[in-house]
């Protein structure tokens, strides 16, 4: 309350969240209205909406949750209060005696902590709040159960595998249609659908977790990703790199990966009475070329990318299509400079980083500065002039950025870059991070002018992140529809009639001959039928051929949209698909 006795409005995201932390717990009544003998772990608001895990007798169905929105509606139009009471430890072991899950989150409370609680109607949960007032403040309209899953209670995967109810709950009704039309969207846009419906990619559960197989088609796009990547990592100063995929436990003691790692790394192999470990990450091994010779302040700076593929072993509750996967390619770069380099050098990493992005047809990028965490590692001086190196890069570029306040890795100060996607999702890409560790570790050197050894910078810098992810958040901002330098066919040639296929496969060979993706379709089908098979592989160009275009060697192109063009000649037709791969038209 404010002074004057009246309370200050809340503003919409607090009242949002009142009303999904409120209506998950009318979902956890309805629960225990449906299955009695159910027992309760947690139930969180989060974005857009809400969920709680649950323990039952059979695992829930889709008409499962149809009742428990009923019992839901109910118990809103009840008109219940959202009551709250801070009791003690020992009243909260009786009242909770028969909820194993609410049983352990009791010993969890810190003993200067409250045991807080809030009632409505028949339910009790443990809860800090807040809440609504009373539940006839929720809108009985505006909420959805949208779906199950399982989750291991506490996440870890030794512990039993429980129920989670997802929803979503608004302010009304229109609010609430919004965002179904948006999660329908993204359901469209969900990479691994659209991996199966154009033939991209797989995973395979029996031959191993979290491990991409790439069809033909995905590998298109990939080598186009790849040739692209390597060209401008060339034209801007980068020497590319090649490195094992496993190393000795030594590399691994001498970095740290397996005193501070370890869990995310693959068991070792024995080989040769000594341990080897599948690499997690690039970096030790361009340190190893480093050392390989004595380095010259004239030698520097070296710019060095590796599109490199590592191992970690995530937990199987995370793995998720090419979002989170367990071996990746990573688009690995790193930068060993003076002192004197560094500002010079983070500037050009940024600019360049931008510039592939904006190539990729990603506009709306926002930088995140992390700095000097309590517990690091470096000198001051050192932490300083890398902060400082990170920010003028940042408003050089003129991005809008936020300060992380102690984000930064023990060991080195970054920027993060995160992109916006075509359905307005912010996804974390692009990493720019200093390291003052392992240059320390690996006893790293150069000599300078002085004739004195000094120890170099080095920044590691993941542009992509990683080939599976960003495949993966590329498919889902264009729906599978790439542009034409990305597609997997970039043209298809359908002929009226099969009086015409030996022309329609002359042109395929003519598009092929000039470097681009092409098929001729001189299959039994009939040609509109030919076309629709070509829109639903999205691709971008039709081009249609009968005895016109035969007579003046042409193609009458149709785009993916349905749109129709004029008839173009062959050569002008190949030299605008060149036009456009050149220029990365996003079309």
């Amino acid at each position: 309350m404010s002074q004057s006795g009246v309370s200050k409005p809340l503003d919409r995201d607090e009242k949002l969240y009142r009303i999904r932390h409120s209506t998950a717990h009318v979902m956890a009544e309805a629960v225990l209205r449906e299955f009695p003998d159910a027992k309760i772990a947690i139930g969180p608001p989060i974005d857009n909406g809400f969920y709680y895990d649950f323990d039952l007798p059979r695992s829930l169905t889709p008409e499962d949750l149809e009742r428990i929105e009923e019992h839901m509606r109910e118990i809103m139009n009840e008109n219940h209060a959202f009551e709250r009471q801070v009791i003690s430890r020992e009243e909260a072991r009786r009242l909770f005696a028969d909820q194993p899950y609410k049983l352990e989150l009791i010993e969890d409370i810190g003993p200067d902590e409250d045991v807080s609680l809030y009632t409505q109607s028949t339910f009790t949960d443990l809860c800090r709040g807040p809440h609504v007032e009373s539940t006839k403040d929720l809108n009985a309209k505006a909420f959805k159960l949208l779906s199950i899953a399982g989750a291991y209670w506490r996440g870890d995967e030794k512990q039993k595998m429980l129920q989670r109810i997802y929803g979503t709950a608004w302010e009304n009704p229109k609010e609430l249609r919004r965002h179904l039309d948006h999660l329908a969207e993204v359901e469209k846009r969900d990479h691994r659908r659209l991996g199966r419906e154009l033939d991209l990619f797989s995973t395979h559960e029996e031959a191993g977790s979290g491990l991409i197989y790439w069809h033909p088609n995905g590998s298109r796009v990939r080598l186009a990703i790849e040739d692209y990547w390597r060209a401008e990592h060339l034209n801007n100063g980068y020497e590319l790199l090649y490195t094992p995929h496993v190393g000795k436990s030594w590399l691994w003691e001498t970095s740290g990966h397996l005193e501070f790692y370890s869990e995310n790394m693959y068991s070792p192999m024995e080989l040769d009475n000594a341990e080897y470990y599948a690499k997690p990450m690039n970096c030790p091994f361009h340190i190893m070329i480093y050392k390989t010779q004595t380095r010259s302040y004239r030698d520097l700076p070296l710019r060095w990318g590796e599109l490199g593929t590592v191992y970690r072993y995530e937990r199987s509750g995370v793995l998720h299509g090419l979002l989170r996967v367990r071996g990746f390619t990573q688009d690995d770069a790193h930068i060993f400079c003076s002192p004197e380099q560094i500002e010079d050098e983070i500037r050009e990493v940024l600019r360049f980083s931008l510039q592939v992005w904006r190539d990729f047809g990603f506009s709306d990028i926002k930088a995140y500065l992390a700095t000097r965490p309590e517990k690091s590692v470096g000198e001051d001086a050192d932490w300083e002039r890398a902060i400082g190196s990170l920010r003028t890069a940042i408003d050089a570029e003129g991005l809008p950025y936020e300060v992380e306040e102690g984000g930064g890795a023990f060991y080195g100060p970054k920027i993060d870059l995160k992109i916006q996607d075509a359905l307005g999702r912010e996804w974390q890409m692009t990493t720019i991070q200093f390291d003052f560790n392992l240059p320390e570790r690996f006893g790293m050197t150069f000599v300078d002018r002085d004739g004195k050894e000094k120890r170099p910078y080095m920044v590691h810098r993941a542009l992509l992140g990683s080939l599976e992810r960003f495949f993966g958040v590329l498919i889902e901002h264009y729906g599978g529809a790439f542009p034409v330098w990305l597609a997997p066919v970039q043209a298809v040639v359908v002929p009226v009639a099969p009086a015409f296929n030996e022309y329609a496969d002359q042109v395929g060979r003519e598009l092929r001959g000039a470097g681009l993706r092409a098929e001729a379709d001189i299959s039994d089908a009939r040609m509109n039928a030919k076309i629709r098979a070509a829109q639903q592989r999205k691709v971008p160009y039709m081009l249609i051929v009968g005895e016109n275009e035969r007579n003046e060697h042409a193609v009458s192109p149709r785009l993916r949209t349905g749109e129709k063009e004029e008839a173009v000649a062959v050569e002008r037709f190949i030299a605008r698909l060149h036009r456009s791969v050149s220029d990365k038209a996003l079309i």
